[in-house]
């Protein structure tokens, strides 16, 4: 269901963003262990409709951009103790996610 995309992304390929930490929607599509986390944008997917306002039988606008977003697996499980290179991708709606500043 992508539509035109007139509007321009905030984010684009290799920004870093971290997630928000706040109060999940009803229907909230961004998982719970992901709040808060560090992850780098992999992929501008499109714009979509709402999926949260779509359960609710509504029109799903205005539409939001979606990206795939790659997080270290340490990122979010600090007690993780396997491969450094092991991450978690997930697919997250732009109102869920802010700019982040590199770690040093």
């Amino acid at each position: 269901m992508n539509a035109d995309n007139t509007t321009t992304p905030r984010f684009k390929e290799g920004d870093l963003i971290s997630v928000k930490t706040g109060p999940a929607e009803q229907h909230c599509r961004t998982p719970t262990y992901l709040r808060g986390a560090q992850g780098r944008v992999i992929e501008v997917v499109g714009r979509y409709k709402n999926p949260s306002e779509l359960a609710f039988h509504r029109p799903g606008l205005p539409m939001l951009w979606l990206y795939r977003v790659m997080f270290e697996q340490n990122q979010i499980w600090p007690e993780y103790d396997g491969p450094s290179r092991d991450s978690v991708v997930a697919d997250l709606y732009e109102h869920w996610l802010l700019p982040a500043k590199e770690k040093h």
